[in-house]
């Protein structure tokens, strides 16, 4: 099917006069009109460029700025002190091209161009200076305080107007270092909960240890780092947690996010592809033009962009010892597997986007070819879920020349990677497992039916639903998720349907047909190939998940009891862990630093003291909500150091990578870079663009997302605060653990949600009391 196309670009004939050699119209049209949309878009980037780089001023008031320099020359003013005669001084004086008047002119041209520049750097630091400031942070909610209102119309008045995307990169203050005392003080209050008193002594004396012989050499590097480096964590977090790994990255590292989780917006699975490909197109055109609204927190402190930034284009290239990312510029194809078979599909035709009805037939001409897989073909994709090491090598051995080198370059230099799958899958009510079906098949598919190092995998199903399985080492789930709201919010309420459930538009047959990917691999490959399925089969079929709807009450009932969502969550978690393992153990809840240039994540440890204080008195019923909020208010506070740059782990982490480029051996270091998380939570952030009122459309809802244990005998735990009335609930563990199980925990976690809110009612019930009054 592929490779027969409608219509043949040029052909040439040899003939005993001479080359008769023909160029399709068509053809020599398409080429022109390309080049005209290429060079259209670098005009685009390079002028939203140029207004990025001058933000928060704009070239207009460089004009201003000229113009009044120019008018104190007429006026006789010297606003310069001097400044202009100096530089017209230095200017080189020739009758026929460079008259006084000229060189008066070019110095106030000079002139005025540094001053402009030097008021924009000016306003940049101001800005810097500004967005240093975090008490807004630790001030109760609804409580803003008199200077922190003042703070908020200062930072308004110096952010300009009108930004884009990565305006405010440069203005972004720098991750601070905190100092070693304050970390390991953190540190070892946060420990104190889950160590009897000889293994807390005992780790006290570690940490004396480094803090008085080791922890200055180290910290002076680390502070050194911070002035040199954008951000003194993050290419250090990226290296060594995530691209140094050997293990596979499938269940261990990549995660994935599911669509709507009551609509769906038509049951054509080439439409619903066609439609959401298309909305992603138009989100990398805004992304690649910087034409997306930079996200800020209320809706005035500016967040960190760069993530965004290889969101496309991009792959996890496989490494010996090390993998990198490999990003790559205006790709105009996409790579489709279905059923064991690997299709290139453009993107583009006359310059432009293919519509949405002119993808849709190319996905149903993909889903109506009837081929083979090629001889090593269908489990292909397993290279990619497997071990690193073999995968690497098998790369350089058998995929660096020839046609296979060809058709990896395609896949891996693709915009993304599309996953026809034909298994239907989504949350059935009448189902009460298909919340936990539908979650292991964007986690981990068949092992061998998602390309786990694309940035990320779209996964398409014959029912109309979608999803998305994403490599974690270029960005955090928060980015993944704003393109996911602004493709879902698109595709059902901008793109449509028609009544029988195609994409609307016509539609044109005479596309050229999708092109399969050809491959020659041979039977040692193929051995290599089943190794890699065979042992990313074991980790998959280990993963024991569960999805939970909870939908008692949800953040509305949660802020009516005064405390803050997150860490009602959080010590219903702990609750849970409590009951579910009748011990406490190290918890881990990601929380985001990207207030700061080039920002990342940071942890909270949200098994405290006054967390274990208040499990304990739910189960012997004592001074219960008291300490429930003096264990909420401690969570938030630590939440808050965590987001202002104040964290613990990623200083002692980065603490240790230092000591091990300067060969320093540090005990309390190693132990604290080696204690298991049994417990790994994440919030994954809702309505961040605000396109849908979800109180209008309460069904447009997504399920959120989650990711694979990881602790052999601990629980991963995502959730998501959805709206007013519903939160879900996405945990995973491993079958192999005897002391864990999924659907065990999440009925814990349900009733210590239920017995949290019940301390709660008479408070309830008073609020309600006086309303109806």
């Amino acid at each position: 099917m592929a490779e027969a196309h409608q219509a043949v670009g040029f052909q040439f004939t040899v003939r005993p006069d001479g080359v008769d050699f023909k160029l399709s119209q068509e053809v020599i049209k398409n080429i022109y009109l390309s080049g005209v949309t290429a060079w259209k878009k670098k005009a685009i980037q390079f002028k939203n460029g140029v207004l990025a780089g001058v933000y928060p001023a704009s070239p207009s008031s460089w004009l201003i700025v000229v113009i009044a320099m120019m008018s104190s020359l007429y006026i006789h003013i010297d606003p310069s002190l001097g400044m202009m005669d100096a530089i017209k001084e230095n200017l080189p004086y020739r009758r026929d091209c460079m008259s006084v008047q000229t060189r008066a002119v070019l110095s106030a041209i000079l002139f005025a161009t540094g001053l402009w520049l030097f008021l924009i750097y000016l306003l940049r630091y101001t800005l810097k200076a500004l967005l240093s400031y975090h008490g807004w942070i630790f001030e109760s909610h609804g409580k803003m305080s008199t200077s922190t209102k003042v703070w908020l119309c200062l930072v308004k008045m110096f952010s300009g107007r009108r930004p884009l995307l990565y305006s405010f990169q440069a203005s972004l203050p720098r991750l601070p270092v905190p100092s070693v005392d304050d970390t390991i003080h953190r540190y070892l209050e946060s420990v104190r909960p889950l160590l009897d008193n000889e293994q807390y002594n005992k780790m006290e004396l570690l940490a004396s240890d480094f803090k008085e012989n080791k922890a200055a050499q180290l910290q002076r590097c680390l502070i050194l780092k911070s002035w040199w480096a954008t951000n003194y964590v993050s290419d250090w977090w990226e290296e060594y947690i995530y691209l140094r790994g050997r293990s596979p990255i499938m269940v261990n590292s990549n995660f994935y996010i599911m669509d709507l989780l009551y609509v769906t917006p038509t049951h054509r699975q080439a439409a619903r592809a066609g439609n959401v490909v298309h909305a992603m197109l138009q989100y990398r055109r805004k992304l690649e033009r910087g034409e997306l609204a930079p996200l800020r927190a209320l809706g005035t402190v500016p967040m960190c962009s760069t993530q965004m930034e290889r969101m496309f284009n991009t792959t996890r290239i496989p490494g010996i010892e090390t993998d990198f990312v490999q990003h790559l510029t205006d790709r105009k194809h996409l790579v489709v597997f279905h059923k064991g078979r690997f299709f290139q599909v453009w993107l583009y035709t006359g310059g432009r986007h293919l519509l949405p009805s002119e993808l849709e037939t190319q996905f149903q001409r993909i889903l109506n070819d009837t081929s083979e897989p090629q001889p090593g073909e269908l489990k292909l994709a397993a290279l990619t879920a497997g071990y690193r090491i073999p995968w690497a090598q098998a790369r350089i051995k058998y995929f660096s020349q020839g046609i296979n080198k060809v058709s990896l370059d395609a896949i891996e230099s693709a915009a993304f990677f599309l996953t026809l799958d034909d298994e239907p899958q989504g949350y059935d009510p009448a189902k009460s497992n298909s919340l936990d079906s539908y979650a292991k098949s964007l986690l981990h598919g068949k092992c061998y039916d998602r390309w786990f190092d694309k940035s990320f995998t779209l996964i398409s199903y014959p029912n109309g639903k979608m999803g998305v399985n994403v490599e974690h080492s270029w960005a955090d789930a928060p980015i993944v998720g704003h393109m996911w709201e602004y493709i879902l919010a698109t595709d059902c309420f901008h793109l449509g349907y028609t009544e029988e459930g195609h994409c609307k538009g016509d539609v044109n047959k005479n596309l050229p047909h999708p092109t399969r990917l050809q491959w020659q691999i041979p039977n040692e490959c193929q051995n290599v190939i089943e190794t890699s399925y065979l042992s990313a089969k074991q980790i998959a079929d280990d993963v024991d998940f569960h999805g939970y709807l909870f939908a008692e009450f949800g953040k509305g009932l949660i802020k009516k009891c005064r405390t803050s969502p997150d860490a009602f969550i959080q010590l219903a978690l702990q609750l849970a862990q409590f009951r579910d393992q009748r011990v406490f153990c190290l918890t881990y809840e990601s929380s985001m630093t990207r207030m700061f240039r080039d920002g990342r994540t940071e942890t909270v440890r949200s098994c405290t003291s006054e967390a274990v204080a208040f499990v304990r008195a739910m189960e012997d019923n004592a001074q219960r909500l008291a300490l429930f909020r003096k264990a909420a208010e401690k969570h938030q506070n630590m939440y808050r150091l965590a987001m202002t740059g104040s964290g613990i782990d990623r200083h002692l982490f980065c603490l240790y990578i230092v000591s091990k480029y300067l060969g320093v051996d540090s005990p309390f270091l190693t132990k604290v870079l080696s204690e298991p998380w049994k417990l790994s939570t994440s919030q994954t952030p809702q309505q961040q663009l605000n396109l849908v009122d979800i109180n209008k459309f309460p069904k447009y809802v997504g399920g959120g997302g989650g990711f694979g244990p990881v602790a052999d005998d601990g629980y991963g735990v995502s959730y998501i605060i959805v709206g007013e009335n519903l939160i879900t609930f996405h945990i995973s563990s491993k079958f192999s653990s005897p002391d864990t199980d999924s659907y065990r925990f999440g009925q814990h976690i349900r009733k210590a949600m239920l017995d949290i809110q019940a301390l709660f009612k008479p408070e309830n019930d008073k609020t309600r009391h006086k309303t109806d009054v």
